[in-house]
């Protein structure tokens, strides 16, 4: 054990510190790099869909490449609740780690999980508390930084 990590352990007794030894020396090590394989062909297969669903907007119902991607989130996002609904996505979430994760799929995941999960509680106080929660600091997040970006922009005058 090095110095740094037993400088930031507590004071525990002989028979805690030869645990923490013990289940220290059994923790089976983490495959980062086959994670992170994971990871990044997860979520590129969820932004291939996107795009390819991109395209099919632009060439069969008449979008701009600027007005597409309205639409694309929307499908994603309800690809996202139909798979978790299902029990799908959550298996697709396992094997793939924070590459389902990242994109708008992966916070559309959350918030259908929670709702699912807390939907005996009722409408208001289980499904809409509960999935609020967890968007609740998200919105927040977004709105705080686009009216900051906003002010910038402004002050320093781009045209958007």
């Amino acid at each position: 054990m090095s110095f740094a990590s037993r400088s930031k352990m507590k004071k525990v007794t002989p028979v805690q510190r030869d645990y923490q030894l013990l289940a220290q020396s059994i923790e089976p090590t983490r495959p980062i790099a086959r994670n992170c394989m994971r990871a990044f062909i997860a979520g590129g297969a969820i932004c291939f869909v996107g795009e390819a669903l991109m395209k099919v907007f632009q060439r069969y119902f008449g979008f701009t490449e600027q007005t597409a991607g309205n639409p694309t989130v929307a499908v994603l996002i309800l690809l996202s609740v139909i798979l978790t609904a299902f029990g799908v996505y959550d298996k697709i979430a396992q094997w793939a780690g924070a590459g389902s994760a990242v994109p708008v799929t992966g916070f559309a995941n959350s918030l259908c999980s929670a709702a699912i999960e807390h939907k005996s509680e009722g409408l208001v106080l289980g499904t809409g508390g509960n999935m609020f929660k967890l968007a609740g600091s998200v919105i927040v997040f977004g709105t705080v930084s686009a009216f900051a970006v906003g002010i910038v922009h402004w002050i320093i005058g781009i045209k958007g």
